[in-house]
């Protein structure tokens, strides 16, 4: 301890080892020992004490005895806490190093939340258990995000579940089946990758809204540390624009605490230029008045498209509503009138000098045209700043249409051209940037309605289905394949169907969730909703589970007793990191007993080899796994693997 001492003394002579509270910033320098730093040496060699414990006399010339002085440096202090000293005498070390002395060691992100509950949605079902992020070393993942074993495959229609045949599939060799696949979503995704690579025209997300975690740690009540939860959702929004097709969009719901974040975030992986814009939906008209300041009436979508250029938004039908702005009539139909000058974009004399020309009006004869008359008045597209700006059509439009479609009135003593803006013309409205209507209340639209299918309350906070109807309406085609991979209570899937109905369309879904309520509430709901439509199906698979199995006994595991009884278990059954000493780890099992009960959970689960939590499909014949005939026949239909 004295050792200790003098050397953190000596090492808060560099200001730039010191934090603002006169702590020594040990991480730094443990990154200075690590790159043999000038001055880090310098402060060692000039305290005798120092210089005798951390250099090596070779023949009049001392050596930086790096390795001693990270070990010395880490045990003493660095990892001070009960649980890390615990670790390293179990054996979590490689080539006789700790992993924190590792260069090659790093937070490797698409793996960071991976172990427990990596497929978390926004279900506010309270827990106990903190989820643990862990870091691993890059030479540990290897198959990871391999496609995956699919397991208890079964379809499900009006009739009930009945076993898989097989997969149907279109002229090209894709599925068209409607999936719901269970399993950590990451993992999903890259298992969906194999089949649906840029074959997805829309994605619709609602990921847990982070509150704002005070920890590194995950808890299933939607508190993520912001850095932990960008990761989250990185990790899986650059697969997922893999699986776009190049004309494909991608929606993600966000309030307004993370709203910022992931537009920065959707703007690196999508690009900002792709960005089609940001909506407002009022989904709590009466405000949350648990809020502590203002009662919070609205969420966010964002939109963006993998090729903005490619894309082409639809607009909503007109509503009874919307159809009195035309308010005027003629022999054809009713209209409205705009001016026939431009505006906006490309609305200047200079971008677009072909729609600058003069037009002739007759007031006697009340006519128009491109010729001077003898009783004929010139109009320019000159606005009411006196800027030169252009009409909407060419001379040949213009020729055709002048004499039905424009009209001329008298505005502040000058003839204005007008045009006559009618319904057919127009194709609905355009979609606005704040959807306030009634029918996007996520109460009334969304949990209501969600009971009034199950008939009880099984999920706390659904979308309205009219919300995810419409972005789905003005973004995609009737034939289109969409994809949530924070499936939920299932709405997307619903708002696909009820699409369909409406509309002759063949969409297809394709739902990822992990959680148990994907049983009984979104498939429960799906089937239900096809019962009432009497048409339709959709095809029920999870991922094969492995070294998961033991990550969720660990979960609920209530004492140290159990958690002993799961580490014979997995002595005998699991796959466990290559680096583990087990010997070690029954040697200290007293240790293990004294570190508290999430210690122990967090260590348990930083044994087992991530990279078969889930059973991969290169292992579909490998008797470890003990794959059935029936799994061996669904895989190889699903990947088209040849018999």
């Amino acid at each position: 301890m004295k050792l200790y001492t003098t050397l953190e003394q000596q090492l808060k002579k560099e200001p730039n080892y010191v934090t603002d509270n006169g702590e020594l910033k040990k991480w730094v320098v443990l990154n200075k020992a690590q790159n043999f730093d000038e001055v880090l040496i310098g402060l060692l060699l000039d305290n005798e004490d120092l210089k005798e414990k951390f250099f090596v006399n070779v023949k009049g010339t001392l050596v930086f005895n790096q390795n001693l002085f990270v070990q010395f440096l880490e045990q003493k202090n660095y990892l001070n806490d009960s649980y890390t000293q615990y670790k390293n005498k179990v054996g979590l070390t490689i080539d006789g190093k700790y992993l924190k002395q590792r260069n090659e060691v790093a937070l490797v992100w698409p793996f960071k939340d991976c172990i427990l509950e990596g497929g978390q949605s926004r279900e506010e079902d309270k827990r106990e258990e903190i989820f643990f992020n862990e870091i691993l070393a890059q030479d540990e993942i290897t198959q990871l995000l391999e496609p995956k074993v699919l397991t208890n495959a079964k379809r499900i229609d009006k009739d009930g579940e009945k076993p898989l045949d097989q997969f149907n599939r279109n002229e090209n060799g894709t599925i068209t089946d409607n999936l719901i696949i269970k399993g950590n979503n990451l993992l999903a995704l890259h298992t969906l990758k194999e089949e649906f690579a840029g074959k997805i025209k829309l994605i619709y997300i609602d990921p847990p809204y982070n509150t704002g975690g005070s920890g590194d740690t995950f808890a299933y009540n939607n508190s993520f540390k912001r850095s932990s939860w960008l990761t989250f959702m990185r990790n899986r929004l650059e697969v997922a624009k893999r699986l776009m097709q190049d004309n494909g969009v991608l929606i993600a719901a966000i309030d307004d605490y993370e709203m910022h974040t992931l537009r920065f975030l959707l703007d690196e992986i999508l690009g900002d230029e792709n960005r089609l814009g940001t909506v407002v939906v009022v989904h709590n008209p009466r405000g949350r008045n648990d809020d502590k300041y203002f009662a919070t009436m609205h969420e966010y979508l964002l939109v963006y498209a993998k090729n903005k250029e490619l894309v082409k938004l639809k607009n909503f039908e007109f509503t009874a509503e919307d159809l009195k702005q035309f308010n005027k009539e003629d022999d054809i139909s009713t209209y409205s009138e705009t001016p026939f000058t431009r505006t906006g974009n490309n609305s200047n004399k200079h971008e677009r000098p072909n729609l600058f020309y003069s037009i002739y009006y007759d007031p006697k004869t009340n006519s128009l045209s491109l010729q001077p008359s003898a009783n004929s008045v010139e109009i320019l597209p000159i606005n009411a700043e006196g800027e030169e700006k252009t009409w909407r059509w060419g001379k040949e439009t213009f020729e055709q249409k002048k004499d039905t479609e424009l009209l001329v009135k008298k505005v502040k003593g000058e003839f204005k051209v007008f045009k006559k803006r009618r319904p057919d013309d127009i194709q609905g409205r355009k979609p606005r940037t704040v959807w306030s209507d009634s029918r996007y209340d996520a109460s009334s639209n969304g949990i209501m309605l969600l009971r009034s299918v199950l008939g009880k309350n099984e999920f706390s906070y659904p979308k309205s289905l009219y919300a995810v109807m419409d972005i789905i309406k003005v973004l995609s085609d009737k034939n289109d394949r969409i994809l949530d991979f924070f499936a939920g209570s299932g709405t997307t899937a619903h708002a696909v169907l009820e699409l369909n109905r409406e509309d002759g369309g063949n969409r297809q879904f394709i739902m990822c969730e992990q959680m148990n309520y994907v049983e009984t509430v979104t498939s429960k709901r799906i089937q239900k909703i096809i019962e009432q439509n009497k048409t339709n199906n959709f095809v029920y698979a999870e991922l094969k589970k492995y070294n998961q199995n033991f990550i969720e006994q660990i979960e609920e595991a209530k004492d140290t007793k159990a958690l002993l009884q799961i580490w014979e278990q997995m002595k005998a059954k699991s796959f466990l990191n290559y680096n583990v000493d087990i010997k070690k780890q029954d040697e200290h099992l007293e240790d293990f007993k004294a570190l508290s009960l999430a210690e122990q959970k967090q260590h348990l689960c930083e044994l087992l080899d991530k990279n078969q939590l889930y059973v991969n499909l290169s292992s579909l014949n490998d008797t470890d796994f003990a794959c059935t005939e029936e799994e061996e026949k669904v895989n190889k239909d699903f990947y088209q693997i040849k018999k």
